[in-house]
């Protein structure tokens, strides 16, 4: 029997991966854009004592005031000043 050996020749990486359709925005300029998930610009960390507002659907203030008793990067206890205490999203609150 007589053995075969096959070459396999390597693939030369591209620069960049073609576009999916002619006008689209290339990858390494759509890296640049600010994430979606954020709002962009300077986010101020919540601490204890801030004074927020609440935000409902879309970012539109729901005119709920309330002081923030604990935070963290992702969550705040306020206590608001017609309720009680709820734990919210830092997303979903604006400082006053």
């Amino acid at each position: 029997m007589a053995r075969t050996h096959k070459v396999t020749h390597k693939l030369r990486k591209a620069p960049q991966p073609p576009l999916s359709y002619r006008g689209a925005i290339p990858d390494s300029d759509r890296a640049k854009s600010p994430s979606l998930d954020r709002p962009s610009g300077p986010d101020p960390e919540l601490t204890p004592g801030d004074r927020v507002e609440g935000l409902g659907n879309f970012g539109k203030p729901t005119a709920e005031f309330g002081t923030v008793e604990r935070a963290n990067e992702d969550d705040a206890i306020v206590k608001w000043d017609d309720d009680g205490r709820t734990r919210e999203h830092q997303p979903w609150l604006k400082k006053a």
